[in-house]
């Protein structure tokens, strides 16, 4: 039986899942994994940032009644798709990418934790691919 999700892009992960589970403790200070059904799969109630459900193929910007920074509202509308390759380096450099990406060195995101080894934002891509990804 074929499986059926969203876009095949999104489900590509190239990192550990279960890494990504052990990385993501050091995103929930501000970030949760929160599904439609009102279950948390990850995090506690932490809301300073954006829910990460289904974050993987998602354009940026598009988590409803959450405010976020001009700068991310500006990436969104201009097309940003978070794939592992976007958020990979989005979560390693969260104000030099959105610089890079408008081409506005005033640039700024709210997210000010980077993640450290490349390899851990990897394995946190996979492991929000596991929980779900964008229709």
């Amino acid at each position: 039986a074929a499986l059926v999700a969203g876009p095949v892009f999104a489900q590509e992960a190239s990192g550990n899942a279960e890494a990504g589970e052990k990385a993501f403790r050091q995103c929930i200070t501000c970030h949760v994994v929160v599904n439609e059904a009102g279950e948390t799969l990850a995090g506690r109630a932490a809301k300073v940032g954006p829910n990460l459900y289904k974050v993987p193929g998602r354009h940026a910007g598009e988590v409803e009644d959450f405010k976020y920074s001009a700068s991310m509202t500006a990436a969104g509308e201009k097309g940003l798709l978070w794939t592992e390759e976007e958020f990979v380096k989005y979560t390693m450099d969260p104000t030099g990418y959105l610089r890079e990406f408008l081409g506005d060195s005033s640039a700024r995101g709210a997210m000010t934790h980077k993640v450290r080894k490349e390899e851990e934002s990897v394995d946190i891509y996979a492991y929000l691919v596991s929980l779900g990804v964008h229709d």
